[in-house]
């Protein structure tokens, strides 16, 4: 009777019946460090029903849900603590890479760049770079790569970039012409398959930082670096060159070649080009850009584009400017059999997950199954927010296709976000991260208009000793639970601490207003004793994938275990379990539901050791959930 407790009750406010649950004991293997044997430990819940509030509570206490299963890290005795991270999302301050996610989505969504043809040359892309890097190293050029950005477009700008397009592209095709005319006169074989030049324009900032470099200096390419390096591995690095004779292929002389054969073949238009170090530099010869550009536009359709043995890669023509539509739908949480095609592609795909693993059935429990009551959207009530309190599914559609969905639950003070998955082929967007800040935004937005409580964004879990989930402190400015007094500590306050010790107290540890840094002589170890096992649980989130793309966590438990109970613990209470006074806590034994306090009254005479039993599992209860949940959460007895 003892081994097998659920708890339900009513908690009278207004969002309807809080929680029933099951209790169950297991442990599992840590899905983070993959340490051997069973070392991920967590206190644990079976919930049928739970009303939005107490859940938010029970968020504020560590806990959070896996399908209908509640769960506590045991963050003393488990191998890798798992602390509860939130952020004000008013507060949110974007990086500068997570700005750059923004633009990329921008520039996807108007038509300027297409994310498939990018996964279809990303091996050979990383090729490029390698290879580049060593060739930049070898030849002491003057001009570093990270001063020159590549020219982009975006919404506010969209007729100049597209001129800067034009442009690149016509000086692309000037220089793949002079390569063709290169490999034909020195011998080199015709079919070999040289990398794509590519043409960058000069950024005004490394202008400044390199001031031997001319301000009319417009735009560079480095191929001459890869030819040179190419040409060495495979052994054609020395040629008998008309009037050189053992003349080294370096990327000097291979530039100057290059910048020769671009001259003959004639003017560019107001251009100028020249060698430099290796490097084909093409300067404004009249220092009016735009006539220049639009000389370039008139040119660029023209003669380059017959080059006999042109080098200019299949897909390498401008962009066509097809713009898309992006949809942001919240929809209650349900089965839908689009989104699970969805899920089970990206499991299999990103996470390498085997068919017979990904099931609807286990599906359904993951990301549809939950116990959080629906609380919906009313006129007269400006506390909730549009879609109303409970769990949903946030889909991405874009052009009518679903292409990801981000599983949140919407709470009084919160959205908490729970997981997400997406479209493999569209990998290059980072949705993941995209998905992130919109989140955050839609909080804010919520904040201001509808309910002005809803004002954090959580994000799960934090793992300081796993690399892999160090991303979600990127958002700032976040804050970390404390595991013993639930309070907030700011993650700039609590990263060095974690730093030196996995397990930490964090609200021993606060800043005062100087910003000198004082520690309570707190005895962790004996504050340690108040995180006893309740429950343990194999929480198992997995973190973010291979690409270090931006995820939501993974909570992929074994559930079919946790319906086992564990081994019993010792009947002995410590001093800390004793003060609990556990006399109130409601009970539902056969349908009747009764105080602690008043069991034997309705029941009769109970075995002092059962009695005992009980009473060390309620105090454990009372300590993971806290009093206030305590006193009118069910406790169901099986």
């Amino acid at each position: 009777m003892l081994q097998e407790m659920s708890a339900s009750s009513s908690s009278g406010g207004g969002r309807g019946d809080t929680v029933v649950v099951d209790r169950c004991e297991s442990q599992g293997r840590c899905g983070y460090c993959k340490s051997p044997g069973r070392t991920s430990r967590s206190h644990g819940l079976w919930a049928h029903s739970i009303t939005v509030d107490d859940y938010q509570e029970l968020l504020d206490r560590g806990w959070r849900r896996s399908g209908s299963y509640l769960y506590k890290p045991d963050m003393e005795r488990t191998c890798c603590p798992l602390y509860t991270i939130r952020l004000k999302a008013d507060k949110f301050v974007p990086s500068k890479e997570q700005l750059r996610v923004n633009k990329k989505m921008q520039r996807f969504l108007d038509g300027t760049i297409d994310v498939k043809r990018q996964n279809h040359f990303k091996a050979e892309a990383s090729s490029s770079k390698v290879l580049y890097s060593q060739a930049s190293k070898s030849s002491g050029g003057e001009v570093p790569g990270e001063l020159i950005s590549e020219t982009s477009s975006s919404a506010g700008k969209c007729e100049e970039n597209h001129k800067q397009n034009e442009i690149i592209h016509y000086l692309s095709n000037k220089i793949d012409s002079a390569v063709s005319i290169f490999i034909g006169n020195h011998e080199i074989p015709s079919a070999v398959q040289l990398p794509k030049s590519i043409v960058k324009k000069v950024t005004p900032q490394a202008k400044k930082k390199l001031a031997e470099i001319s301000k009319d200096l417009l735009y560079t390419c480095s191929i001459s670096f890869q030819i040179s390096a190419f040409l060495r591995r495979s052994g054609l690095a020395e040629q008998n060159i008309p009037n050189e004779k053992s003349a080294v292929l370096s990327p000097k002389v291979v530039a100057e070649k290059l910048a020769s054969y671009i001259d003959r073949e004639g003017k560019l238009s107001g251009l100028s080009v020249q060698a430099c170090n290796g490097y084909l530099n093409f300067y404004s010869g009249t220092g009016d850009f735009s006539v220049t550009a639009e000389a370039l536009t008139h040119h660029s359709t023209g003669s380059s584009t017959n080059c006999k043995h042109s080098c200019k890669p299949e897909g390498s023509e401008a962009p066509t400017y097809k713009k898309r539509k992006l949809e942001l739908r919240m929809k209650r949480s349900s089965f839908d059999p689009e989104e699970f095609d969805l899920y089970r592609r990206y499991q299999m795909k990103v996470h390498h997950d085997k068919p017979e693993k990904v099931t609807e059935t286990l599906y359904r429990r993951f990301l549809v199954d939950t116990p959080l009551n629906f609380v919906p959207p009313s006129k007269n009530h400006k506390n909730v927010s549009p879609c109303g309190f409970g769990s949903f599914h946030q889909q991405y559609v874009i052009d009518g296709k679903l292409v990801a969905v981000g599983v949140v639950d919407i709470l009084p003070k919160c959205l908490s976000s729970k997981y997400l998955f997406w479209d493999p082929d569209l990998a290059a967007l980072s949705l993941g991260k995209y998905s992130v800040l919109q989140e955050i935004k839609w909080v804010k937005e919520v904040q201001q208009i509808h309910c002005p409580t809803l004002e954090y964004y959580y994000l799960g879990y934090y793992i300081h000793s796993c690399n892999k989930m160090r991303y979600k402190a990127a958002y700032h400015p976040s804050e970390l639970l404390c595991p013993l007094r639930y309070q907030w500590v700011r993650y700039d306050i609590a990263r060095p601490l974690l730093d030196r010790k996995k397990y930490c107290i964090l609200s021993d540890h606060y800043k005062l207003q100087d910003g000198e840094l004082l520690t309570d002589h707190v005895s962790e170890s004996s504050a340690g004793q108040l995180c006893l096992n309740y429950n343990e649980e194999d929480t198992n989130e997995a973190s973010s994938d291979e690409d270090e793309e931006m995820e939501r966590d993974l909570e992929d438990m074994d559930t079919d275990s946790v319906d086992e109970p564990g081994p019993e613990h010792s009947l002995s209470m410590d001093d800390e379990l004793k003060v609990r006074d556990v006399g109130n806590v409601m009970i539902d034994l056969n349908g009747s539901r009764v105080k602690f306090k008043d069991l034997q009254l309705l029941f009769g005479p109970i075995n002092k050791k059962n009695l005992d039993r009980l009473e060390l599992q309620l105090r454990r209860y009372v300590n993971v959930v806290g009093t206030r949940l305590s006193e009118h959460i069910i406790y169901h007895l099986a």
